[in-house]
C-alpha cells in the first residue's frame, strides 16, 4: 500500500486478501511477537470488516504494540473470511462477534475501529466510549449534523481517545502544503476548490428487491435506518449512494478533501451554501445522491467550492481525478494524494512568488495515522492528528452542502444558534429520524 492508494485499489481484492498482502503482514506479526509482550500491546477490535475497516486494522497491526483480537460483522461470510485471514497472518484466532455490543462487553478489548456504513457511526462510537473503549472511527464522522454533535458531546463526557480516519492529515506533503498556505506563500487566498472526478465509478442500474444473502443479519445492518426490503444496490459499497445510510460523494471523498480546504483556511462554518447537480451522468441510475454536484460555501471574504463527477477522470488545475487548489493573489497551490506544487502569478513577466515544482509524497498516510492513534492511546496527553472536533466540523460543513442540494436553494447558517436561518425544511435535515427502538444519542 503506497502513500497514494485509493479506494479502487483497496476494494479490488474483495473478501480474500492476496498472498502478496498476507505474506509481509504475517512477517510483521512475527516480528511484533518478538518485539513486544502481550501486556505491552493495545488490544484492538474491528466493527465492520470490509473495505476501509480491514485496511485500518492491517495498517494498525503493523505496530509492535498492537494486537488485533476481535472482529465483528453482520455478514457471516465476511466475518468468517476475515477471521481466517487474520488467524493466518497473526497465528492467533480472533474472537468473532455478530453484535458489536458483545464486543464492547469484552473487557480485554482496549480500543475499537468503527468502520460500518455512516448511519451506524453515531451509535457505535458513543456506545464504545460509554463502554470505556478508545476508538478509531472511519470518516465521515456522522451522517447528519446532529449525530456529529452527539459524538463530540460523548467524547467530552467520557474523555476517551478518538481518532477519525481523515488520514491525509498524517501525510507530510499535505501538512507541508497547508503550512505553505498558512505562511502566506501564495498571498491572500480568495478561492479554494476541492474536487473528486471518479471515472472508475460506473452506473448503478436499478435492481429488484430480494432476499438478503445467506448469513446476513439485514435488520441489524439497517439499525436506526428506516425498515425497507433488502436491495443489493443498498448493500456492500453502494450503500453510500442512499440518504438513509450516507451522503454520496459530497461526504465520502468530500470529507477527505474539504478537510484540507478548511484546514488550510482555518475555517469553521460558512455563512451560506448553495449547491446544484443531479443524475447528469446516469439519468436512469438507482442512486439517490447526485452523481454530479457542485457546492459553493461562502465564508465572507473567500469561497470554497466542492465539485464531483462520476464517470469522468480529468479534474481541474492539472491535478488529476482529485485534489485541492488554493488560489492566492500571488500564486496557486495544488495538492493531491501523491504530490503538491505552486504555480506563481505573473506581473510584467515576473513571478509574484517562487515556483515550487512538483514535490511527491514520500510516506504512507494511513500507516502514520493509525500509529498516531495508538500513540495517543498510550500517551493520553497527545492530541490525535484528526481529533473528533475537527472531523465533526468538516462533516457538518459537507452535510450543509447536501442540505443545500436537497432543498434546492441557498441556505444560510446561524453559527450562534447552530441551525439554518428561517428555513424549516433545511433545519428538518439536521436531525435524522431513528427507527425504534434505536435512539439518537443525547
Amino acid at each position: 500500500m503506497t502513500a497514494s492508494f485509493d479506494r479502487r485499489t483497496l476494494l479490488a481484492g474483495g473478501l480474500a486478501a492476496s498472498a502478496a498482502t498476507l505474506a509481509p503482514l504475517g512477517q510483521a506479526f512475527a516480528q511484533n511477537r518478538r518485539r513486544a509482550s502481550a501486556n505491552d500491546k493495545v488490544q484492538v477490535g474491528l466493527i465492520g470488516c470490509k473495505g476501509m475497516g480491514w485496511a485500518n486494522l492491517m495498517a494498525m497491526s503493523k505496530g509492535a504494540d498492537v494486537a488485533p483480537v476481535a472482529l465483528c460483522d453482520v455478514d457471516a461470510t465476511v466475518l468468517t473470511g476475515r477471521g481466517s485471514e487474520l488467524q493466518k497472518a497473526s497465528g492467533r484466532a480472533p474472537r468473532l462477534y455478530d453484535d458489536y455490543r458483545r464486543m464492547l462487553d469484552d473487557k480485554s478489548v482496549d480500543a475499537v475501529i468503527v468502520a460500518t456504513p455512516d448511519h451506524w457511526h453515531a451509535l457505535q462510537l458513543t456506545d464504545a466510549m460509554s463502554a470505556g473503549k478508545d476508538a478509531y472511527c472511519e470518516k465521515p464522522l456522522g451522517n447528519s449534523i446532529a449525530e456529529c454533535r452527539a459524538m463530540v458531546a460523548a467524547k467530552q463526557r467520557h474523555n476517551r481517545v478518538v481518532q477519525v480516519g481523515q488520514w491525509q492529515r498524517s501525510n507530510q506533503h499535505w501538512a507541508d502544503a497547508v503550512a505553505h498556505v498558512h505562511s502566506g506563500g501564495i498571498g491572500r487566498v480568495r478561492k479554494v476548490k476541492a474536487w473528486a472526478y471518479q471515472g472508475w465509478m460506473k452506473n448503478v442500474p436499478p435492481q429488484p428487491d430480494q432476499a438478503p444473502p445467506p448469513g446476513v443479519d439485514y435488520d441489524r445492518w439497517l439499525g436506526p435506518a428506516p425498515l425497507r426490503p433488502f436491495n443489493p444496490n443498498r448493500f456492500h459499497f453502494t450503500w453510500r449512494w442512499y440518504w438513509n445510510y450516507a451522503g454520496g460523494l459530497m461526504t465520502d471523498w468530500g470529507v477527505h478533501l474539504m478537510d484540507i480546504a478548511l484546514l488550510g483556511m482555518k475555517a469553521e462554518a460558512p455563512n451560506s451554501v448553495s449547491s446544484l447537480g443531479g443524475p447528469y451522468a446516469y439519468p436512469d441510475s438507482a442512486m439517490e445522491t447526485p452523481d454530479t454536484q457542485t457546492a459553493i460555501f461562502d465564508f465572507g471574504n473567500y469561497s470554497v467550492e466542492w465539485e464531483h463527477a462520476v464517470g469522468i477522470s480529468h479534474g481541474p488545475f492539472g491535478g488529476g481525478d482529485h485534489g485541492v487548489a488554493f488560489v492566492g493573489e500571488t500564486g496557486t497551490l495544488v495538492v493531491d494524494r501523491g504530490k503538491w506544487w505552486v504555480s506563481p502569478e505573473m506581473s510584467d513577466g515576473k513571478a509574484l512568488t517562487p515556483e515550487i515544482p512538483v514535490t511527491n509524497a514520500v510516506d504512507n498516510g494511513l500507516d502514520r495515522h493509525t500509529a498516531d492513534f495508538i500513540a495517543c492511546v498510550k500517551d493520553r496527553a497527545r492530541t490525535p492528528a484528526c481529533p473528533i472536533e475537527s472531523a465533526a466540523n468538516t462533516a457538518i460543513v459537507c452535510q450543509m452542502g447536501n442540505v443545500a442540494w436537497r432543498t434546492g436553494r441557498k441556505v444560510h447558517w446561524d453559527a450562534v444558534a447552530g441551525q439554518f436561518k428561517d428555513d424549516a425544511e433545511a433545519n428538518a435535515l439536521i436531525t435524522p429520524r431513528y427507527r425504534a427502538p434505536y435512539r439518537l444519542p443525547a
